[in-house]
């Protein structure tokens, strides 16, 4: 057991990290914090637009800044970006300051939940499914490395998967100076 007082979900694009992230940090008193709109804010742009601007290691940098920033907090629940643990430094960053969640979504519920979103720069392009498959060959790994608990999220709705997520926590994740 990993006794800290910040919840963080890591996880590919579309595994529901921020939507029940909203649910668990609501049950357990904590506040959410989304790692990108964090980056958004700071930057006064999009992240399409730093992918655009910055490419992709400008955006990590910024990632990898914002998340050395949110974790020196203590009571939060922390969304990640799915690419948040590609940098070494972040990994153990994550492992030291939180109790990491590991949200699992197949590639084809991942599909399904970003049908509609346009919002994602590693997805502007017509081969999704190919795109997906890579990234979870490449941070699959890294994911489970990470985590104090795994989660398959796949083929649940967010309110039922938050809800047997929390129930999971209530069980496996004891708070610094609370109880869960």
């Amino acid at each position: 057991m990993n006794p800290a007082s910040n919840l963080i979900l890591v996880g590919p694009m579309g595994a529901g990290k921020t939507s029940i992230g909203q649910r668990l940090a609501a049950r357990f008193g904590l506040r959410l914090v989304d790692a990108d709109r964090e980056i958004e804010r700071e930057s006064n742009a999009t992240v399409v637009e730093l992918f655009e601007r910055e490419g992709e290691a400008g955006f990590r940098g910024r990632e990898s800044a914002v998340l050395a920033r949110l974790l020196q907090e203590d009571g939060i629940v922390l969304s990640t970006g799915g690419g948040a643990v590609l940098d070494g430094d972040n990994r153990a960053l994550l492992r030291e300051r939180g109790f990491v969640v590991h949200l699992q979504a197949s590639v084809g519920q991942q599909l399904a939940r970003l049908a509609h979103d346009h919002t994602r720069p590693l997805l502007a392009r017509p081969d999704r499914e190919q795109v997906l498959r890579q990234l979870a060959a490449i941070r699959t790994p890294l994911y489970a490395q990470v985590a104090d608990l795994a989660f398959d999220a796949d083929d649940l709705d967010i309110d039922s998967a938050s809800a047997r997520l929390a129930d999971l926590l209530a069980r496996h994740w004891q708070r610094l100076g609370a109880a869960a």
